[in-house]
């Protein structure tokens, strides 16, 4: 029996190791470059001095068919005091529902504005970086318990810091392409690799690609067809494009 048991342990331990590889050589690439160009991925991008000895985090990009004039006003109402995030309402939002249209008293929006990332307030996304209709920056500061620190001043031992960018960029026939990309530095630094691959990249991958999946509907006034029946491939390529 204890032979037979090692046995399965063995077996077990090796097709676990084998899901762990093909994640990490397969699945995980596509997360971090969701539906992003080679040249989106490597270029340059906005933010890379706010957050000091940082790295560079997913970057992932969808084609809206409208205009940045009409993309953005979705964009600077964010906020869970706000419109919301257009994602998993249940999961980021508290329960709150996004908002389905544009508020004009949440439009005014300005650098260091607080963005509520609770209902309570006790934790906020930053206005870090603000160019109308061309990039918005929102920036998390907080220790490792979820304590909001100001990034100007003295740095806990324990923290997280991160930058959360919207670079809205023209198209021919009046389209948009919204790239998302960011920074992130993490102390202690031996953590950052392992809270990355095991939980904030799928877990940001699940939440971005239905906000994108959300703008394109709230900003072109319809929902694409193909996104009815989630889990399909049709799903899959509707948010990549």
């Amino acid at each position: 029996m204890t032979h037979r048991t090692g046995r399965g342990a063995i077996v077990a331990g090796g097709a676990a190791a084998c899901c762990v590889a093909a994640y990490l050589s397969i699945v995980r690439p596509r997360l971090l470059r969701w539906g992003a160009t080679p040249d989106e991925v490597q270029e340059p991008y906005p933010g890379a001095d706010l957050i000091p000895d940082s790295s560079r985090s997913a970057t992932m990009a969808v084609t809206i068919d409208a205009p940045p004039s009409r993309v953005w006003p979705w964009l600077v109402q964010m906020g869970t005091d706000r419109a919301g995030w257009y994602s998993w309402d249940r999961l980021d939002n508290f329960g709150r529902r996004s908002a389905e249209s544009i508020h004009p008293e949440w439009q005014d929006i300005a650098l260091g504005q607080h963005l509520a990332a609770k209902p309570d307030g006790s934790e906020w996304w930053e206005v870090a970086a603000l160019e109308p209709e061309r990039f918005l920056g929102l920036r998390m500061s907080l220790d490792l318990r979820g304590r909001p620190f100001d990034p100007a001043g003295t740095r806990p031992r324990f923290y997280t810091d991160s930058l959360w960018g919207f670079d809205v960029r023209s198209l021919p026939e009046e389209r948009t392409r919204l790239v998302v990309s960011g920074y992130w530095a993490l102390r202690p630094t031996w953590l950052q690799p392992i809270m990355s691959a095991a939980i904030l990249e799928p877990s940001h991958w699940v939440m971005q690609t239905r906000q994108f999946s959300n703008l394109k509907r709230l900003v072109t006034g319809y929902w694409p067809a193909q996104t009815a029946a989630p889990g399909g491939r049709q799903w899959f390529d509707t948010l990549a494009t």
